[in-house]
């Protein structure tokens, strides 16, 4: 397969929205050195989220990084974007030119291991370029990427690989929720990083 020839992976939708899964575009040796980077180098922090109008404290650790300080709000609370490291600009570098998309923000999620997950949600808000790419990274533990459609409540799945790239783009926040769920077999931790174009 030639991964810088994005028409030739396969959607893994059946309809309304379109998500690629490329598999590992990063090798077993640069995946573990990025995971170690940014384990040290990421400005870590417990995510919080407002729930039934209580703020919680989530055990996942989270980060967001943008260009020119942009600011993301999400369940009531604001981020603002930090500068961009070193390793970030690289995967960047290389996830732009595989996916043939721009992006100026990057959402990181650190879960710790399986009891760490997400719920259904879409990345739908008005901050986010409506029907942009959102390019998802992830380095360390496989876990399962699970999106249901809204109406029919069909439900697809991937076994997201470290140092594997999924793309979603077009109508897919409109039409699809996604999860990463939860599991007790999984007992190490996992980075995600998710690019995002912002509205500026």
């Amino acid at each position: 397969m030639d991964l810088f020839n994005s028409s030739a992976v396969a959607n893994i939708l059946p309809f309304d929205g379109t998500v690629e899964y490329y598999g590992s575009v990063f090798n077993a040796e640069k995946a573990t050195n990025y995971f170690d980077l940014l384990l040290k180098n990421i400005e870590w922090k417990n995510d919080e989220v407002m729930i039934f109008g209580k703020q919680i404290t989530t055990k996942r650790k989270v980060a967001w990084y943008a260009d020119d300080e942009i600011e993301y709000v999400y369940s009531n609370v604001k981020k603002q974007g930090l500068a961009w490291t070193n390793e970030l600009l690289a995967i960047k570098k290389q996830t732009e030119e595989l996916t043939g998309e721009s992006y100026n923000a990057c959402l990181l999620n650190l879960y710790h291991d399986g009891e760490e997950g997400m719920g259904w949600h879409s990345d739908n808000e008005k901050s986010i370029v409506k029907d942009s790419a959102i390019a998802s990274i992830s380095f360390g533990a496989e876990r399962k990427f699970s999106l249901k459609h809204k109406s029919s409540g069909e439900t697809v799945s991937q076994i997201l690989e470290s140092g594997s790239l999924l793309m979603m783009k077009g109508e897919t926040q409109t039409f699809w929720l996604h999860a990463l769920t939860k599991s007790k077999k999984v007992r190490s931790p996992r980075i995600n990083l998710t690019f995002r174009k912002m509205v500026i």
